[in-house]
Order: structure tokens, then C-alpha cells, then sequence
């Protein structure tokens, strides 16, 4: 019997250090082990390059430059080069250079029985749709993010013959693959009227990896002790990841002057657009109790999780129904609580809401938001154990229903039976 051969086409991927990369190395993995031939087309790292990363997986030039190869244990991939430029012509040039050689590398593949790609961008959808049809290979696209209803939704795409161009495109992707995945309830009502056949669009949820992830004692931390000393007594609150728009940094800046004089102390652990503007207004109000961390590696992530109390995630109302923070799922694999603002019906807060292990503010007002959570801090700093059952709460649901062997499992099982039929 014939091995069957997966194409995994998407912008990230090892050793870029981001949540879609790290998702989708353990999906390349996983179908290697259950026999499938992996080959992984994806750009150079310029999200987060991790210069660790580069020594254990250095990319081989290739093709005069024009590409390069590494290997990600036992997998071959393909890198095209893509940079973060500041210019918006070069950004494009860049951009439309990725496309064009990549269907052209996904073209020179061999035997390719499936293509699976994840979004953003939009494009790429289309792009494995033509590699599919001229190579006779199954499709299968996964919707990570809803465009373009992101882009409107932030006020960067006002444009209507652009936006009617993407919507176009985005019932081609959806009509013509041969199954569409996507990660929640939440994104599967929002986009299921777009299908002619809406039993193509299924939902497998994203993961965790719980060999990582895991419970850890303070004993166990591998932390500078510079920026992450012993406090017992202070109620310890963070937010690790993406300094971006897609979190409200208000109301941060505001439950942090207004608790000033009491025993909490809050840390932001990254790199991202909004870090400068959080460093201004932390430096202009005077913010002693605010501690502005940069990027740890993925490896110190479940002691950093494990340093905190409680983990914050402040969702911007302009983004909350068009994702769901991969974070949710770390945080509660290390068995800690989190205190979440996002409205009603939302993806975050129809996650949560049923595990009980997440401290929900959906008030409208920041003031509301404000009065509210500094009302839970106050109660913690009289007695934080409250923390320890919303943590063990998070953590049983994910070991049962979240783990990467489980999900990972979903999609392999979804290529072999899009293959049989």
C-alpha cells in the first residue's frame, strides 16, 4: 500500500516561535507518526525568530537563494523569505513574492494526496485550491482567524470592492475545499451560512501540548530572579504573549493605578505593536506596580505560568468575536485561573464560562470592568486559596478533552477519511 503524502502549507512554522507554528509542528508530527509522508511549504521565521531555534534547525539556502530548506525532526520544509519590512510597498512585494513561489514549490511535490493549510491569510486558501486541482490532491483549510471580518472589524479594510474581492474569495476557499475546519461554536455559526455544503465545515479545537505545559511548584522555576523574585505575600497578576491590539491595555493602566498602595503586583511578558505605547503610559502615570517583561522562549513559558497567581486577558472589543487566544489553553494545562474581560457570546467567554476556572468580567464600561476586578483582587489578598480549585478546574478539562494527542488525532483521522472516500 501506497504511503500517503501530506502537504502542510502555512505562513508559520518551525523554528518561527509563535502559537500557529507550535500548533502545526505537532500536527506534522502526528501524521508522521501514524505513516504519513510530511513535506512542509512556509516562509523564513520573521514573526519571532528565536536565533536558538536556527542553530537546532538551520534553513539551507536553496535555488540560487530564491529559497530555503531545513529539516524539522525527520520533515523536510521549505522556506520562502519574507521579512517584517516598515514599508507597505516592500511588505507587499514580499508578500505576493511568498505566494508566487510557493505554488510554484507546491507544484514541483511529488505524490501529494492532501494539502492542509491554516488562515491567515485568506489567500493561501486559494492558492492550495489550484495546487489541489492541477496535482489531483484533497484540500483541507482551517479557519484560525475569520477573514475578512478581521480586518473590517479593526478598521483597516474600509474599501468596498475589496471587501466584496475577499468575501468572493472567501466562499471560493470555503465551497471548493473539500472540508473546512475551524476551532469553536462560536466561529462555526459565524461562517456556516457561507457554505453551499455546510457539512464540509467541521470543528476540531486547538491543543495543548501537556508534555510542556504542566503543573510546576516554585521550586521549579527557571526564572531570573532579577525580574521574578520570591513574593509571597503579593498577589501576582500577568499576561504572556502578543503585546498587540487584539488585548484592551486600559483598563490594565487603570486597575493599576487605582490599586497602587496595595500588595499586587502586575507583570506583561513579551514583545509586540502596543509595547511601546504600555511603556509611555506605564512611565507618564508612574506605574512602580507594573512590570514590563520581554519575550521569554516557549521553554520558560509553563514557569513564567507557574510564577503568577492569575492570568489576565483583557480582550479588545473590536477583535474578541474573531479569535481565541491559544494562551487560554497553557494557562489552564499549568492548572492556573485567569481573569478574562470579554462580552457575552464571544469565543473566550463561551469557553470559560462552563469550566469555572476563569474570573469573567462582560461589563461594557471600563469603569464597570475596573470596579469589578479590583474588587476579586481585594478578596484574593485576603485569601488567595479560591485560586487553587478555579486552576485544578482548567486543568482536568484540558488533560481531558484538550491534549495534543487527543486533537491532533481529530485531524489525521479527518485526512484518512476524506482520502478513503
Amino acid at each position: 500500500m501506497a504511503v500517503k503524502k501530506i502537504l502542510i502549507h502555512s505562513i508559520v512554522f518551525s523554528p518561527d516561535g509563535v502559537s500557529t507554528a507550535y500548533l502545526y509542528n505537532d500536527i506534522a508530527l502526528r501524521f508522521r507518526e501514524d505513516g504519513y509522508e510530511v513535506v512542509v511549504l512556509t516562509t523564513t521565521p520573521h514573526y519571532n525568530l528565536l536565533s536558538a531555534e536556527l542553530v537546532k534547525q538551520p534553513l539551507k539556502r536553496k535555488g540560487f537563494g530564491l529559497f530555503y530548506e531545513s529539516d524539522f525532526k525527520g520533515i523536510r520544509v521549505f522556506h520562502v523569505p519574507q521579512k517584517k519590512f516598515r514599508s507597505a510597498i516592500l511588505r507587499i512585494i514580499g508578500f505576493v513574492y511568498w505566494h508566487i513561489l510557493s505554488f510554484f514549490l507546491g507544484l514541483l511535490q511529488k505524490n501529494v494526496n492532501l494539502i492542509l493549510s491554516p488562515s491567515p491569510p485568506l489567500t493561501i486558501g486559494i492558492i492550495n485550491l489550484f495546487i489541489g486541482k492541477l496535482k489531483g490532491a484533497k484540500v483541507i483549510y482551517n479557519v484560525q482567524e475569520i477573514y475578512p471580518d478581521f480586518l473590517i472589524n479593526q478598521g483597516k479594510l474600509t474599501i468596498k470592492p475589496v471587501i466584496n474581492f475577499l468575501k468572493w474569495m472567501e466562499r471560493k476557499v470555503y465551497n471548493n475545499s473539500d472540508a473546512v475546519v475551524t476551532i469553536d461554536d462560536i466561529f462555526y455559526y459565524s461562517i456556516v451560512d457561507r457554505f453551499s455544503e455546510k457539512g464540509k465545515l467541521i470543528i476540531i479545537p486547538n491543543f495543548v501540548d501537556t508534555d510542556l505545559y504542566r503543573p510546576l511548584t516554585h521550586s521549579d522555576h527557571k526564572l531570573d530572579p532579577h525580574y521574578f523574585q520570591e513574593k509571597k505575600t503579593c498577589l501576582k497578576i500577568m499576561y504572556a504573549g502578543n503585546i498587540g491590539h487584539a488585548q484592551d491595555w486600559e483598563p490594565l493602566l487603570e486597575i493599576a493605578k487605582n490599586l497602587s498602595s496595595q500588595d499586587v503586583e502586575f507583570y506583561v511578558i513579551g514583545e509586540g505593536v502596543m509595547k511601546s505605547y504600555l511603556k509611555e503610559q506605564i512611565n507618564l502615570l508612574n506605574l512602580k506596580n507594573i512590570h514590563l517583561v520581554s519575550y521569554h522562549n516557549r521553554d520558560l513559558m509553563p514557569s513564567l505560568i507557574a510564577y503568577a497567581d492569575l492570568h489576565f486577558i483583557f480582550m479588545s472589543t473590536d477583535m474578541e468575536g474573531q479569535g481565541f487566544p491559544s494562551k487560554v489553553y497553557t494557562i489552564m494545562a499549568c492548572a492556573k485561573p485567569l481573569l478574562v474581560i470579554s462580552g457575552e457570546n464571544t469565543p473566550i467567554s463561551n469557553f470559560l464560562k462552563p469550566v469555572q476556572c476563569a474570573y469573567m468580567i462582560n461589563e461594557k464600561k471600563i469603569e464597570d470592568q475596573c470596579s469589578k476586578i479590583e474588587e476579586i483582587i481585594k478578596r484574593l489578598l485576603n485569601d488567595k486559596s479560591e485560586l487553587l480549585n478555579l486552576g485544578q478546574n482548567g486543568f482536568i478539562h484540558i488533560e481531558n478533552t484538550y491534549s495534543k494527542n487527543i486533537v491532533t488525532k481529530q485531524y489525521v483521522d479527518l485526512a484518512n477519511k476524506i482520502l478513503n472516500n
